[in-house]
């Protein structure tokens, strides 16, 4: 992200100054992006460091809190299952009908396979902290 920002400032200064554009920053700025964001999630999820707004589950029982939790996990592991379905999709049909940017000529296939294998992961972290807190539930119910 440094990166892209350090590319983004060179851009718009060679721009506004020398009158000089940096061809397919747009392009590059929207890859590094995306790849980014998408590899940041699966040690997001890991350590539960997505956003909770908890205004309404604040008062709450412990139990109620602990199953929406339990439900939110699931809930993540169903969407990024679902993105990662459908990023391996694109990717495939990127390859096929050899897809790329339209000012660099940069492949989409890996643009979608950064986000891909990244949402599967997090998909599987979310499964599997669904699955570790299903096992806490039942132990303590006995």
């Amino acid at each position: 992200m440094t990166a892209l920002m350090l590319m983004t400032c060179y851009s718009l200064i060679s721009r506004n100054v020398f009158e000089a554009a940096l061809i397919g920053d747009f392009e590059l700025t929207g890859v590094g992006a995306g790849a980014a964001i998408a590899l940041f999630m699966p040690l997001c999820q890991l350590k539960h460091e997505n956003i909770i707004v908890d205004f309404f589950t604040a008062n709450r029982s412990e139990l109620f809190n602990f199953r929406l939790d339990r439900f939110g996990d699931l809930l993540m592991a169903v969407v990024f299952s679902l993105l990662s379905w459908r990023c391996t999709a694109a990717a495939i049909n990127a390859v096929e009908t050899m897809g790329a940017s339209m000012l660099l000529g940069f492949p989409d296939w890996i643009v979608f396979t950064s986000m891909a294998i990244p949402f599967g992961i997090t998909a599987l972290i979310a499964f599997n902290q669904a699955a570790a807190k299903f096992n806490a539930n039942d132990k303590a119910a006995s």
